[in-house]
């Protein structure tokens, strides 16, 4: 079994947001893993946060730009350890003028961007010239592109977010659209255009969690109920720290804390053994809807611009029928 570290805690913590005891149990449980542990806490029900634990660039400028005509998109993320670095003169007008190069030069991907001549040097080793400079580590994780007939840029104010959004047309519909679909983009950061771009991977792995879930959930109602049938609270035994906790306190005896104990075992066992997989299966199926709803843009009610009922897909749809979002690119630092 995998020694599990204050410092793999921690991490985990970081990652998580979830408290140091329920990530221990996490990766107790899942023999190190990280990947299993999230997917423990999820399955528990804890709601897992969107951080890294790595803090070595999370900051940077971030930038969002578009050709003259509309028709394709640049972004680029250049990361460092600082706010102060990040704002400095140098460091804007670096990245803002590496932007400008790359598009003059129709560069495409990320590997083309580092290997591109700027300022007498390939922008690697500008890079790290200007670690040299400031001390800091400088990174350049993301370079996007996005073509369409019409390409909206939007940069959310201090740099830290950015979105690049598509259309399959170029009219005023279009522009109008666009414009409040990117401001969508950027406050809800949507996992994917619909349910048929999000890789099969991850609909298996959300269905498996919803699975676990809802297993869980129902084992969990059984016990509740025979716990309240026999007098006890179910909120007073719902671990053993609050077990022994509620012991001190005089609110439950030593032998309701036995007989809840084994109330928990003996239930638990119980409805695991009968549980209705149809049942599971379908309530699984529709977490796995409202996963789309919540996470892919058309099926998202938009909140930008619209009446406050309308999904993306709807509101693009309400002056042109025939008018389709193609693409998006979302960018934010430390992400």
């Amino acid at each position: 079994m995998a020694t599990i570290t204050a410092a793999d805690v921690n991490k985990l913590r970081q990652q998580t947001g979830i408290g140091m005891m329920d990530c221990k149990k996490a990766l107790v449980e899942a023999e190190g893993d990280f990947e299993k542990a999230i997917d423990i806490l999820r399955k528990k029900g804890q709601k897992v946060a969107a951080k890294r634990a790595d803090r070595e660039s999370n900051e940077g400028r971030l930038v969002a730009k578009t050709n003259a005509d509309h028709t394709k998109g640049y972004m680029l993320l250049v990361a460092c350890e600082t706010d102060f670095v990040a704002k400095g003169e140098e460091f804007v007008n670096f990245v803002d003028g590496l932007l400008d190069k790359a598009m003059e030069a129709g560069i495409n991907t990320r590997e083309e961007l580092l290997e591109m001549e700027f300022n007498g040097m390939k922008v690697a080793d500008k890079l790290t010239e200007l670690t040299g400079k400031t001390g800091e580590k400088l990174e350049l994780p993301h370079f996007d592109t996005l073509e369409a007939a019409y390409v909206e840029a939007y940069n959310h104010m201090g740099n830290h977010k950015a979105t690049l959004v598509g259309f399959n047309k170029n009219d005023d519909n279009a522009k109008a659209a666009a414009h409040n679909v990117a401001l969508h983009i950027t406050a809800m950061s949507p996992l994917a255009l619909d349910e048929n771009a999000i890789p099969q991977e991850v609909k298996d792995r959300e269905l498996a969690v919803g699975v676990e879930k809802t297993r869980l959930e129902l084992i969990g109602k059984a016990v509740d109920a025979a716990l309240n049938k026999a007098g006890i609270n179910p909120a007073h035994v719902d671990s053993e720290d609050h077990i022994n906790s509620n012991m001190a306190k005089g609110w439950i005896t030593e032998e309701q804390a036995n007989l809840a104990r084994k109330i928990k075992e003996e239930e638990a066992a119980k409805k695991a053994a009968n549980l209705n997989e149809a049942q599971i299966q379908q309530i699984a199926q529709g977490r796995l809807v409202k996963f789309f709803k919540e996470s892919t843009l058309m099926y998202q009610i938009l909140v930008m611009g619209g009446d406050g009922k309308q999904n993306v897909r709807d509101y693009i749809h309400a002056n042109d029928k025939g008018l389709e979002c193609t693409g998006f690119v979302r960018r934010q630092i430390g992400e």
